[in-house]
């Protein structure tokens, strides 16, 4: 789809950045969902407003003292603020390190109540399994997340773990993989496919994930390229016209 890949080249020439653009392309059934978001789609359209909760584990941060502000979380928030025009965006982070998706499943209320987004993207499923967490407790635990999401009137985008070449024959995570997207098809939520995203970047050469390094520069890449796709995804889904 034309769509994605146009609204990719417009951030990035809006924002500056010197990598193509195709660098973050993204096949369009890698971000296609039959699920909608009315809650954000209400928002935005009658209050020109968008407050978002990204909760999540290490894997939705990056290390350093300016780390938070390359971490997809606020490369979303800059993504959104330039194809919404208009509309007030917040995106607050709620990420802490090894914490199981059963740890941030008790602690969502808390998050809701003081936070009051009206989306939710809830990164899951890397500490599950690195704990080596049964995948029918995380989907127990996952669902209850998403019913207390649900039930205090917010959308939900779930996002998977990321793909690395270089644990993937030593962390099996594709049981946990289906159990989100079961959990999204039956909840009616977004799933965010970071799994195979990233797995496609890295077959297409777009990212060595497999290579060795120090420097942050392709791990801001990619948190970026993430944040981009997943704007593309939310304002499909609410219907928006960029």
């Amino acid at each position: 789809m034309k769509f994605f890949t146009t609204l990719f080249a417009v951030i990035a020439l809006m924002n500056g950045f010197a990598f193509a653009a195709q660098e973050c392309d993204v096949p369009a059934s890698l971000l296609s969902s039959e699920n909608e978001i009315l809650r954000v789609a209400a928002e935005v359209k009658n209050k020109h407003r968008l407050d978002i909760a990204v909760v999540g584990t290490g894997s939705s941060a990056l290390p350093g003292p300016d780390g938070q502000n390359f971490a997809y979380p606020a490369r979303l928030q800059e993504a959104l603020r330039q194809v919404l025009p208009g509309t007030e965006i917040k995106v607050v982070s709620q990420i802490q390190a090894r914490q199981t998706t059963a740890d941030m499943a008790a602690g969502m209320k808390k998050i809701l109540a003081d936070d009051k987004p009206a989306l939710v993207i809830w990164q899951a499923g890397t500490f599950d399994a690195v704990s080596g967490i049964e995948p029918d407790e995380f989907s127990t635990s996952l669902i209850a997340g998403v019913d207390a999401i649900i039930a205090a009137g917010a959308d939900v985008v779930l996002v998977n773990m990321q793909y690395s070449p270089r644990t993937e024959a030593l962390l099996n995570v594709s049981s946990y993989a289906d159990v989100m997207r079961w959990v999204a098809q039956e909840h009616g939520a977004l799933l965010f496919d970071r799994l195979a995203i990233m797995r496609y970047w890295n077959d297409q050469g777009i990212f060595d994930l497999y290579a060795a390094t120090k420097k942050s520069d392709m791990a801001r890449r990619v948190h970026d390229c993430i944040g981009r796709a997943l704007a593309s995804q939310i304002v499909e889904a609410a219907h928006l016209k960029p």
